[in-house]
């Protein structure tokens, strides 16, 4: 089973997501906000579940259209962990980290 961990600036993008959703006075902002993070439990026994995206990181998809949303990751078998980078709306162009 793998280890599953979120490195500090995926906690700026979970913030700026549920500031867009009080923003848009979103029901059950908490919920929808445990419903994301929980979604990345999948990777513990799939890490390469993602779809390839450039290099060696992968996107897992979660939920769909409004509440749909994107976490970038990298596998690393040699410590068997799974390092999210970033998480974004599907509807956003690019990670807030994207240059």
């Amino acid at each position: 089973m793998s280890r599953v961990e979120f490195l500090p600036d995926v906690y700026e993008d979970l913030q700026r997501v549920v500031s867009h959703l009080e923003q848009h006075e979103a029901g059950h902002v908490q919920d929808r906000l445990g419903e994301l993070v929980s979604a990345s439990d999948v990777l513990t026994d799939n890490p390469l579940i993602g779809r390839p995206t450039r290099g060696d990181m992968r996107e897992l998809v979660i939920g769909r259209g409004s509440r749909g949303y994107v976490a970038l990751y990298r596998y690393v078998a040699a410590v068997d962990t799974v390092f999210v980078l970033g998480i974004r709306a599907q509807r956003e162009a690019g990670y807030a980290r994207d240059e």
